[in-house]
């Protein structure tokens, strides 16, 4: 399942000014719990920056992967003006996005090979990384909870993709393992399949080995492997899921 284009460009703009306004007058060295070795400052610079790139690819519908750009030339010297410079990027995205047909082809590191993946993936980042900074300053958090199962649907169709940047991934293996992911608060239930050479969902899969239950938000942030503050229902092979937490996080 996935989202109308307006819909996601409009929650990209307002993730990004929740982030930005979490940030505002915040220590830009404040930790971020959900990424360990992270300060704000960094999150912002990341999430700027990936902001960007994407609109690059988008504007180009790089028809193969680009080099990436390491450094960006617009950031700012004071990592106090970060959160103004994220909410730039995100307008220039926007301005991007919004002349772009979702149904473009073009190059995508997933299996969707459109524009609408890179459109997808960067209001995914950008939930979730708004997230993890107002969880850095005490900020109270939430998430519509069909976005978040949006967001547990992307994350899960394009994970075995991610093994060229993510080699960990490649740790997903097994004999026919079947791993139930399920929305407590929806009607939504993925089935992921552990192969021998490879895995990936099962929409056919029958009973599960294990299963991991929670309310769309909560389940988005155990996918990412964040900290998850409501309740978490684990049920079956409790070691196939230590595997699944030890190898999915990119």
């Amino acid at each position: 399942m996935s989202l109308s284009h307006v819909t996601y460009r409009t929650a990209i703009a307002r993730e990004t000014q929740l982030l930005a306004r979490a940030a505002t007058g915040a220590d830009p060295a404040s930790p971020v719990p959900g990424c360990p070795d992270w300060t704000l400052a960094d999150l912002l610079r990341h999430t700027g920056n990936l902001q960007r790139w994407f609109t690059v690819l988008l504007r180009d519908l790089a028809p193969q992967r680009p080099a990436r750009p390491e450094i960006d030339p617009d950031l700012p010297a004071d990592p106090a003006q970060y959160p103004g410079w994220l909410v730039e990027g995100a307008a220039a995205a926007d301005a991007v996005m919004r002349d772009t047909d979702p149904d473009a082809g073009m190059w995508a590191w997933g299996p969707d090979q459109h524009a609408r993946f890179w459109v997808r993936r960067m209001l995914l980042e950008t939930l979730v990384h708004r997230l993890d900074g107002e969880r850095a300053v005490g900020r109270p958090t939430g998430v519509d909870p069909v976005l978040a199962a949006d967001g547990v649907d992307e994350f899960l169709t394009n994970l075995p993709y991610a093994t060229p940047f993510a080699p960990h991934v490649s740790g997903l293996r097994g004999a026919g393992e079947v791993i139930s992911f399920e929305c407590a608060d929806l009607d939504r239930r993925w089935a992921v399949r552990l192969g021998a050479d490879a895995f990936g969902l099962d929409p056919d899969a029958g009973t599960a080995h294990a299963t991991v239950r929670a309310d769309a938000a909560d389940l988005l942030l155990f996918v990412y492997g964040r900290p998850v503050p409501g309740a978490v229902s684990r049920l079956g092979d409790d070691a196939l899921i230590a595997r699944w937490c030890a190898n999915s996080r990119f």
